[in-house]
């Protein structure tokens, strides 16, 4: 186990999941964390190149991730690229980061996690467990469908290393890497088969991979669903902490496209 630095504070805008309607001297204090907007951080650095990105916004394809992030989710600005990049007008886009969506905008869908960060989470290989490869999807898509620990998609490999345990050939635990924000990668789709619990599967796919992450330099992090109590539990007893709550929705956005940008505010858009 790579020593630990002291857990990374949210800012005092970020401490719970940002709002539509903060305003932007809210967050004239201490500089953002990278993992207090995580998605995007991924998105703009180490996952560039997988992002499909207009101006402020941006989103991963959608067989790799449902993952859609904003910049800074209290600039109208941020909104309205989202808008261009979901579609025409009344198209339906996640969005990770915000509590609240702008007046017009319709929410179909909110959800609340929590973050935790490693802290003091002891690593190691894991020397049973195999490296997945795309060859490995089918069965990987099996196993998320009967345990549902969170989004798996047909390209969801792409984003990191997965690592499996197999029994018989038949393939009964995984774990990998998801959202690599710059210094950090996220731990996900940790999931053991029903019929292999409480076996500490998933205990040593945390640890395997986490042990790879920090072989990178960069440190574990992960997400949970707040109602997900076992589950933090469990990230809690093998020494990750608590560091935010986090928000996401599903929304429509506006029939009305809106104004245009003033040609003023276009210089740090990309389209």
């Amino acid at each position: 186990m790579s020593p630990r630095t002291a857990l990374p504070a949210p800012t005092a805008s970020t401490a719970t999941a940002s709002t539509a309607a903060d305003t932007a001297g809210a967050a004239t204090g201490a500089a953002a964390h990278v993992l207090d907007n995580p998605a995007w951080a991924a998105l703009a650095g180490p996952h560039a190149h997988l992002a499909e990105r207009r101006g402020r916004a941006a989103r991963y394809p959608a067989d790799v991730s449902p993952f859609t992030a904003l910049a800074d989710p209290a600039d109208p600005l941020a909104w309205q690229d989202l808008a261009a990049l979901a579609g025409p007008p009344g198209s339906t886009t996640p969005v990770t980061g915000a509590a609240a969506a702008p007046a017009g905008w319709e929410v179909l869908e909110s959800g609340h996690g929590v973050q935790l960060v490693a802290t003091a989470l002891r690593t190691e290989p894991a020397p049973e467990a195999v490296e997945l490869g795309p060859a490995d999807v089918p069965e990987m898509l099996d196993l998320i469908a009967r345990t549902r620990p969170g989004p798996f998609l047909p390209r969801t490999i792409a984003l990191g290393r997965y690592l499996g345990l197999r029994r018989d050939g038949r393939l009964i635990a995984m774990a990998g890497e998801r959202l690599h924000p710059p210094g950090w990668t996220e731990i996900s789709a940790v999931c053991t088969d029903p019929d292999h619990r409480g076996r500490g599967h998933a205990t040593r796919l945390v640890r395997a991979v986490a042990h790879g992450i920090e072989q990178r330099g960069d440190t574990p992090f992960l997400h949970a669903a707040a109602d997900n109590t076992r589950a933090i539990a469990l990230y809690e007893s093998l020494g990750f902490t608590l560091r935010r709550h986090t928000a996401f929705l599903r929304v429509r956005t506006p029939l009305d496209a809106g104004p245009a940008v003033p040609a003023g505010t276009t210089s740090n858009r990309e389209n």
